[in-house]
């Protein structure tokens, strides 16, 4: 049995009142779930939390200042790397130093058998490439001729890079690409 929905307003103050009423059928019809939209959750990419450290060559500075080679090859023996055990790791100077480009060679050769990923760079450097790295593992061909939404709202931000990469890997493959959510979408890409 259909319902009857009705509702009463005023434009203005001084305005007589006014109905509205409109009949309802039984059934309630999601239109974003018959819409045949994929959506696509950057934030389920994002590098795990605490997956990342940072491995700093200012505590193996003498005065500060210069790295000795000798002292720290030794004091590279002594470390624990265990502690970066499957971590992305970014090897960096926060001291204003001149690091010699063999230091960060040597610190490689620790970090490689026990971290998933080694740069040299500061910790937002490290996000950014797990993160691409993660975007990169989309199997494109399950998105072939799909209408995809990249999702546009979410609990932690997502960097614009992110969305470039994945609107770069889904371009290809897909029949249309969106922003937003699928209830409010903008337009990115429609094959044509």
């Amino acid at each position: 049995m259909p319902g009857l929905f009705c509702a009463a307003f005023r434009k203005q103050k001084q305005q007589k009142l006014r109905y509205f009423c409109n009949i309802m059928s039984d059934e309630i019809v999601n239109k974003v779930a018959e819409s045949g939209l994929v959506t696509i959750d950057l934030e389920k990419y994002l590098p795990q939390k605490g997956s990342i450290a940072v491995f700093d060559l200012k505590d193996f500075l003498f005065m500060g200042m210069i790295l000795k080679e000798k002292d720290f090859r030794e004091a590279l023996k002594q470390q624990d790397w265990e502690k970066y055990r499957s971590k992305n790791v970014a090897i960096v100077c926060t001291a204003d130093a001149i690091i010699p480009v063999w230091a960060y060679m040597l610190v490689t050769t620790y970090l490689q058998p026990v971290a998933n990923e080694t740069i040299v760079g500061d910790e937002k450097e490290i996000y950014k490439t797990v993160f691409l790295k993660n975007i990169s593992s989309i199997h494109e061909s399950e998105f072939a001729d799909k209408r995809i939404v990249l999702k546009g709202c979410g609990e932690t931000p997502i960097d614009d890079f992110a969305y470039a990469e994945a609107t770069r890997k889904l371009l290809p493959v897909a029949k249309s690409i969106m922003y937003g959510e699928p209830c409010s979408t903008v337009p990115v890409y429609k094959k044509k």
